[in-house]
């Protein structure tokens, strides 16, 4: 298939992929779809009681083909451009071209677009007529859907969801605008070229969806929908970039996953809307039994926040935000289970509820919780945000969570330590185990940050957070010299997911180099091949942190059975199952390059670096890394590592920044430009 002339941002094919779970995606932080599908969704709007609650479905105006009857010798081209946010169809013959694109508008969030283009290519004065086939019916399973009347030409309905998440909880409204979509279009002999666009716009009130259906309006009207959605994707880009020097496949990929997961992030500046989180399909699905229903799991916390968070901080913000939200779920989920604290459910969707429609998941994969607080430490260690932990309910959350892990805690007479029982890791194979590593190890986290950001704000630090953080068990053979996944665990006991291995990255366990080596070598090779996308990413990162660099390569490049052609969609397992659309692979294999080749490590004090990468990249750039308010490009090459304060905030002014090399100590002040 072509590969965009060696563009790695554009991905062009002259058919679509056989399963159309494959097709490119356009999304923003409030709506999204696939492209040539009946149904579309909206950020945090949810139908159904409790394990079934999901995504709910909302008909697509945008679900049109672009036909040309009767006609021979057509070139057809399916384009992605990730640089501009759009997904286009070309028809071309030797007399014209006519181009269908499709695209979800970045900062406008409430707009969705499509236009078609006829442009007469030779002297012919003939007239051009396409056709354009949509299934479209204003009907929904999942809404009430009632016809209101028409607004400045566009149709519209509007209607409640049906069920409630929980009893008495919340049924928004959804309120579309659309313009209605002919059967033909018809460029006229004497025209030259011809533009049509179609709007919809979708939101939760009546005043803001005619608000934002005008606003669309008066962009076409001066020409500019189009150009104001790639201007946004423009700045995005600007904002934050990693290219490297190095083979194309993976550039795209990179490329890719970066299109993907900044089409889930809320724009700069204010929202109008509250952010309900990512969930590991996006948008563009989560219906009924597809994609985990759309609920949110540890795969926004652990797996795409953290280059969210390096590249920006206000939509990391908002990502905290929704969890604060959820807090009240959380507390009810901890007591319900006969623990004190906030519990965060496996599964959140719009009351923070645990959602699971298994229960096991929810009663024993516990170390969800943890890795929420990881996120906030990380933010807090990067941004120094502390309003939003004394004013916006941050510092409320962080103390609950730790009441939470104290309270699960029971202490043994015989180890003279805390243990955690019962419970599922991250390897999903194993269950009602007795002191998981990796949730043994996070909790611990967790409670050290509690009892930091305790001392930062002068607030007393409650004795058991200390004690239960210096006497948690975390497993260890000391014969071996490696981490056991759980008490009990036998070394070749088949492993579904990475585990361990995310004790050295992300959760900084200290260990010795030969530790984080033997645990490597312990899990690789009884880790599932087909098992999640993220996987194999945190493998390179521990080889990487090691310098094992080729043994790093040969894990990474099993990432490359995730992604499918010609869009670079992500599946979950490498045989094709699981959620589509994968961000938690995709975020996992960005982490892979952006803390990995660089060796980017956020601690309390600093950002450390130490880069590695194999033989066939030869230069890495970074761009738009934040830091302290500053943002930063760094160019590393074998040879030589540079770093630029690109942006540095006046008012209130950044932090002054320095780079200090570890071994001799010397410092070089970075200053702007």
């Amino acid at each position: 298939m072509a590969d965009g002339k060696d563009d790695p941002a554009v991905f062009t094919s002259a058919s679509l992929p056989s399963d159309p779970r494959l097709l490119a995606t356009v999304t923003n932080a409030y709506l999204g779809t696939r492209v040539y599908r009946d149904i579309l969704h909206v950020n945090g709007v949810y139908n159904g009681a409790v394990g079934d609650t999901h995504r709910a479905d909302i008909p697509s105006p945008l679900n049109v083909r672009m036909t040309v009857p009767g006609a021979e010798s057509l070139a057809e081209t399916f384009t992605l451009n990730t640089r501009t946010g759009t997904f286009s169809h070309v028809l071309q013959s030797t007399d014209y071209t006519a181009t269908h694109q499709i695209y979800a508008h970045h900062s406008l969030v409430h707009l969705m677009a499509f236009s078609i283009t006829i442009q007469r290519s030779a002297h012919t004065t003939q007239p051009i007529t396409v056709q354009l086939r949509t299934p479209f019916v204003p009907k929904s399973r999942d809404l009430d859907l009632n016809q209101g009347p028409d607004f400045q030409g566009a149709h519209y309905v509007y209607g409640k969801t049906l069920v409630p998440e929980v009893e008495g909880g919340p049924r928004p409204t959804v309120h579309m605008l659309w313009t209605p979509v002919p059967q033909d279009l018809t460029l006229r002999g004497e025209e030259r070229e011809r533009s049509w666009e179609f709007l919809t716009a979708v939101a939760e009130s009546e005043e803001e969806v005619k608000r934002s259906y005008s606003k669309g309006l008066a962009l076409i009207a001066v020409g500019s929908l189009h150009s104001s959605h790639a201007h946004a994707w423009t700045m995005l880009w600007r904002g934050c970039c990693i290219d490297l020097d190095g083979p194309l496949p993976l550039r795209q990929a990179l490329y890719g996953c970066l299109y993907y997961l900044l089409s889930a992030i809320p724009p700069r500046g204010n929202l109008g809307f509250l952010f309900h989180g990512i969930s590991p399909g996006g948008l563009s699905n989560g219906t009924q039994g597809e994609d985990y229903w759309g609920h949110i799991f540890w795969d926004q916390d652990t797996w795409m926040f953290p280059n969210i968070l390096l590249f920006y901080p206000e939509a990391a913000r908002a990502v905290l935000e929704y969890r604060i939200r959820m807090l009240e779920g959380a507390l009810r989920n901890a007591q319900e289970q006969g623990y004190k604290g906030a519990k965060f459910p496996w599964e959140s969707a719009a009351t923070g509820r645990e959602v699971c429609p298994e229960e096991i998941y929810g009663a024993q994969e516990i170390h969800v919780t943890g890795d929420v607080l990881m996120a906030f430490e990380q933010y807090y260690c990067t941004t120094q945000d502390q309003k939003l932990f004394r004013e916006d309910g941050g510092w409320e959350l962080v103390g609950a969570v730790a009441q939470y892990w104290c309270s699960r805690m029971v202490w043994s007479e015989e180890e003279q330590c805390y243990h955690i029982k019962g419970v599922m890791p991250p390897d999903e194979y194993h269950y009602r185990v007795d002191n998981s590593a990796y949730t043994n190890a996070v909790a611990q986290r967790s409670l050290n940050f509690a009892a930091d950001v305790a001392r930062d704000f002068l607030i007393p630090v409650p004795e058991e957070w200390v004690d239960c953080a210096k006497k948690v068990k975390v497993p260890f053979d000391a014969e071996k010299k490696y981490h056991p996944e759980y008490d009990g665990y036998s070394p070749g006991e088949p492993v579904k997911q990475a585990d361990v291995v995310l004790l050295g990255f992300p959760l900084m366990h200290p260990m010795s180099s030969e530790v984080r080596r033997n645990d490597l070598e312990m899990y690789e090779p009884v880790t599932e091949m087909d098992g999640p996308a993220m996987t194999w990413s945190m493998f390179a990162v521990g080889w990487l942190e090691l310098k094992e660099v080729q043994r790093a390569q040969s894990q990474l490049n099993k990432c490359f059975s995730n992604i499918t052609e010609p869009f670079k969609i992500w599946v979950e397992n490498s045989d094709g199952s699981g959620a589509v659309n994968f961000l938690t692979g995709m975020g996992g294999f960005l982490q892979a390059v952006l803390f990995g080749y660089t060796g980017f490590r956020i601690t309390k004090t600093s950002l450390r670096f130490n880069p590695a990468f194999p033989d066939d990249i030869n230069k890495l750039k970074v761009t738009g890394v934040s830091y302290f308010g500053n943002k930063l490009k760094f160019t590393i090459t074998k040879e030589e590592i540079r770093i630029k304060v690109t942006e540095s905030p006046r008012d209130p002014p950044a932090s002054p920044l320095e780079a200090v090399l570890e071994e001799s100590g010397q410092q070089f002040p970075l200053c702007e430009g």
